[in-house]
């Protein structure tokens, strides 16, 4: 039996990832709901999201090594308040993306939706806490494959 490639490589890895990226964020600068919460990012937003997606997904620890991993990219979110519109907007700006930059593959973005469904909503819980709390050990960052959560040993 053949194994199934990771989520990394049915992506397009890397590339593929900052090409998803890239679309979502185009979405985003003109959508009403999102556009305010994103206005601040820093251009290299992008490739952060690119690179944590990678690692999520089963590529390089690139955003451990580089970025200061799950503890980083969780308190990233504090202080932001997100709110119930906007994490079901950013969810339907992701699906449209996926679509458009990974069209025909429905079990791919199946697994891909269930992913950012558990991310946002652990997103929208951390981003009700102010700027600068502590939010303890995370642990490491997660990794994404077709069943789900995987666990790190």
């Amino acid at each position: 039996m053949e194994k199934e490639a990771s989520l990394y490589a049915s992506v397009g890895g890397l590339e593929g990832l900052r090409r998803l990226s890239q679309r979502f964020y185009e979405l985003v600068q003109s959508d009403e709901v999102l556009a305010s919460v994103f206005a601040t990012f820093p251009p290299d937003h992008v490739e952060h999201v690119a690179v944590w997606l990678g690692e999520v997904f089963g590529g390089p620890p690139g955003f451990t090594e580089h970025y200061g991993g799950h503890q980083a990219l969780l308190a990233s979110h504090l202080g932001l308040h997100i709110r119930d519109e906007q994490r079901i907007r950013w969810l339907a700006l992701m699906s449209r993306a996926i679509d458009e930059i990974l069209p025909g593959r429905p079990a791919l973005h199946r697994v891909l939706m269930a992913y950012f469904d558990w991310g946002t909503r652990i997103a929208q819980q951390v981003s009700q806490q102010p700027s600068g709390t502590d939010l303890g050990d995370p642990g490491p960052t997660p990794r994404w494959d077709r069943e789900g959560l995987v666990r790190e040993a």
